[in-house]
């Protein structure tokens, strides 16, 4: 039997070398007989073997990056063809499938919005209509009518064959009740091989889902939004949650930022409108502002539904008695103080606040209250007077309409009239006018020194688990920013 051993008497170098025992013809050497003998060539050349044992173990871990590999070659291996006998399709299923190719029809969908300058004809052939008595039907059809006369961009959606023949037509717009939507279907029926049209206008509700945004202030917050491509609306809300503890018009840093979560109405999978803003946090200089809408359940002593609010997420209302402001967020064109009368051309004491607005601007109520005058009078044009608690009144100056009587019941955010110009004004604007004990006051100091509405205690436990969740909802919206700037 040879075993070997990496040692050579008399060699410098290292290899393998063997070292022979004696070997019975008969038997074999015992496992413990071949360690014996190992073990005494290990005691008389221990530095050597031990030497060489080492180079062994460090040139097979070198060389252990260049093993080759296991498998064959592929291009080596044998080839084998392998042939199998199919058994032919009965004539009947084939001519089955056949059939059922020949008689499919292809639907194709594809969605256009209206132009103001659209006819039928240019509608059609922009939705690759090819269509002579979808054509004849739109034109003479009352309810097809309201294609051309909606507002221009309003999408309509067709369902079309293969030989470019409407199958369906269906056009959504927006109502003025905030749950429903309204929808023309217009469908195909062939009648003995004559085309037939039928057109209904259904009522529908939205479906409502929450959207998570965020975005950087640079310059204003109107351009944050717009970069972050959240809709205005949201803005405007946002501007008047937080507007009684920041001044958007002023005091605005770059730097500052927001995280925001807010619903939209959708109608058949498509956003149609922009809800309410269910919570919101803003850091401006520092300071973080958080608020969410909260709606107790239950019913107030008339027993018409407790009114929803805004409120901290720890609790602390934010709904005060009076708004700051009689209209949606805007730029204040002249505050109180005194300045300069563009009509007049002399300068006097100005006691109120005019808010520059479009034309057709909805003006709103600040609190609750009974309307007192609503009229025309010589400087303020059409002008409306709502007499609130504790000897308070508020004036509406300059409107180009009103919407209310005088005895009549206004409730806060209540619309009594629109912008306009009436009077001694110079251009649209709203002027406003908060009168105490027949003494004009300040209306942001009033608002802002006006009592909240506390959360009815039964309903804090509710308010508890809301709050937690919009708290995660918030934190997931911050996400999104860094995950875009990433």
């Amino acid at each position: 039997m040879t075993v070997r051993l990496p040692w050579q008497p008399g060699t410098p170098k290292f290899g393998i070398y063997a070292l022979r025992l004696p070997v019975d013809s008969r038997v074999l050497l015992s496992f413990s007989q071949v360690l014996a003998a190992v073990t005494a060539s290990l005691a008389r050349h221990p530095r050597r073997i031990a030497t060489g044992l080492a180079v062994l173990l460090l040139g097979t871990g070198v060389t252990a990056f260049g093993v080759a590999p296991l498998a064959p070659d592929a291009a080596k291996l044998p080839v084998r063809q392998v042939l199998e006998a199919i058994q032919p399709l009965a004539p009947q299923l084939i001519q089955a499938q056949t059939d059922a190719l020949a008689d499919f029809d292809f639907k194709l969908f594809r969605t256009e919005g209206t132009r103001s300058s659209d006819t039928v004809a240019s509608l059609l052939k922009r939705l690759n209509l090819d269509d002579a008595a979808a054509n004849d039907f739109l034109r003479s059809d009352a309810n097809a009518q309201l294609i051309l006369t909606r507002q221009p961009g309003t999408p309509v959606t067709v369902e079309a064959s293969d030989s470019q023949k409407m199958l369906k037509l269906s056009m959504r717009w927006a109502t003025d009740d905030e749950h429903m939507f309204q929808r023309l279907v217009i469908e195909r029926s062939n009648d003995s091989g004559n085309a037939r049209f039928t057109s209904r206008i259904e009522t529908a509700p939205y479906t409502r889902s929450a959207r998570l945004a965020s975005a950087t202030v640079h310059t204003s917050l109107f351009a944050a939004i717009d970069d972050a491509r959240i809709p205005d609306r949201v803005g405007v809300q946002m501007a008047e949650i937080f507007s009684t503890d920041i001044d958007f018009r002023r005091a605005l840093r770059k730097g500052d930022h927001f995280n925001v979560v807010y619903e939209t109405l959708e109608a058949d999978g498509e956003a149609m409108h922009t809800g309410r803003v269910l919570s919101a946090e803003f850091v401006n200089a520092g300071r973080t502002f958080q608020a969410m809408w909260f709606q107790p359940s239950g019913q107030d002593a008339a027993g018409a539904p407790l009114k929803g609010g805004y409120y901290t997420l720890d609790g602390q209302s934010l709904r005060r008695a009076f708004l700051s402001s009689p209209v949606e967020f805007s730029r204040i064109s002249s505050g109180f103080s005194m300045r300069f009368h563009p009509v007049l051309q002399t300068w006097r004491a100005h006691n109120g606040t005019d808010f520059a607005a479009t034309t057709g601007t909805p003006a709103r109520t600040i609190g609750d209250g009974v309307v007192e005058f609503a009229g025309v009078q010589n400087g303020f044009g059409n002008v409306v007077f709502v007499k609130h608690r504790n000897n308070m009144e508020t004036v509406y100056a300059h409107l180009s309409k009103i919407n209310v009587q005088v005895g009549q019941a206004v409730t806060q955010g209540q619309t009594i009239g629109l912008v306009g110009s009436t009077g001694w004004a110079t251009g649209p604007h709203l002027h406003f006018e908060v009168r105490i004990n027949g003494v004009q006051q300040d209306p942001i100091t009033i608002a802002k020194q006006s009592d909240v509405t506390p959360i009815p205690s039964a309903a804090l436990p509710q308010f508890r688990q809301l709050a937690n969740g919009f708290r995660n909802q918030l934190q997931a919206a911050a996400t999104i920013e860094q995950t875009r700037a990433e």
